[in-house]
């Protein structure tokens, strides 16, 4: 697999309409960052939620039953690969998709904990949100 942008397996470019609402949760613990993350999900047109933990993503996982979580590996209280872990393994959540992505290499400890989708950062913001209409799509 490559690491330039993205890593996500079978990938296709088109979009369905009634994915644009889709809920996606994610879990960022930088305000300025989660400012840009909201406003380019929404201008695309997501509805986005935000966590600033992995405890609490998991809480509000379980409460609002987001289409997608995205969550790089080290956010505090719960890291994002148990978090992804305990999504997968429950019942009510397995079905979430969880994409995850972080600076460090570690596209085979994410998808081992079961993640659907890797990004290696730095990526541009259109690389995220390809990789979210790529996971839609796969899953429609």
């Amino acid at each position: 697999m490559s690491s330039a942008d993205s890593e996500v397996a079978g990938a296709s470019n088109n979009s369905s309409a009634n994915n644009k609402r889709a809920l996606i949760l994610v879990v960022e613990r930088n305000p300025a960052v989660e400012r840009l993350e909201r406003y380019f999900l929404e201008q695309t047109g997501f509805t986005v939620e935000f966590a600033n933990d992995g405890t609490s993503a998991l809480k509000r996982t379980l409460e609002l039953q987001p289409r997608i979580l995205i969550t790089e590996i080290l956010v505090p209280e719960l890291d994002g690969l148990s978090l992804c872990r305990q999504i997968k393994s429950n019942p009510s959540t397995s079905r979430t998709l969880v994409l995850i992505f972080s600076h460090l290499h570690a596209d085979d400890r994410a998808f081992e904990a079961g993640a659907d989708a890797f990004l290696m950062k730095p990526f541009a913001e259109e690389t995220l949100i390809e990789a979210v209409k790529n996971l839609l799509q796969l899953n429609d």
